[in-house]
């Protein structure tokens, strides 16, 4: 469908940032996917007929943690394409740049940005018409 709403996966396993962005997200007409750790995540998007348009993605996380799942992502032809915005914590400025590397399109520091500075750079991204 032509109209249909955008689509977000949310890779996250701190349920509370998970709860406040999905929250943020649906308000503002988006899709949202939620998965629990990174494993969850690639399950989910290799079983999804439905490819989100964009993926917030933890770095630190159980299973398999966001940089695993990036090189994965962009490894895989069907999901390369999709742009993913890593979710970080200030220490992390190695993982950071190894992220960007990888194809991340860009990260956000969770202490640094509000729900709705989250929205505005997924809205940049990708939008949400």
């Amino acid at each position: 469908m032509e109209n249909s709403k955008k689509k977000v996966m949310i890779i996250e396993d701190d349920y509370f940032v998970l709860d406040i962005y999905h929250t943020k997200l649906t308000q503002a007409g988006f899709e949202v996917v939620d998965a629990k750790d990174g494993q969850d995540g690639l399950d989910k998007l290799k079983a999804e007929e439905n490819l989100p348009d964009l993926i917030l993605l933890d770095i630190v996380m159980p299973r398999l943690n966001g940089l695993e799942v990036l090189g994965e992502v962009k490894k895989d032809e069907r999901l390369k394409s999709i742009p993913i915005i890593l979710l970080t914590n200030l220490s992390q400025k190695a993982e950071i740049d190894k992220g960007m590397e990888l194809g991340a399109v860009d990260y956000l520091i969770k202490s640094h940005f509000t729900p709705s500075e989250v929205l505005e750079k997924i809205n940049s991204i990708i939008g949400n018409k």
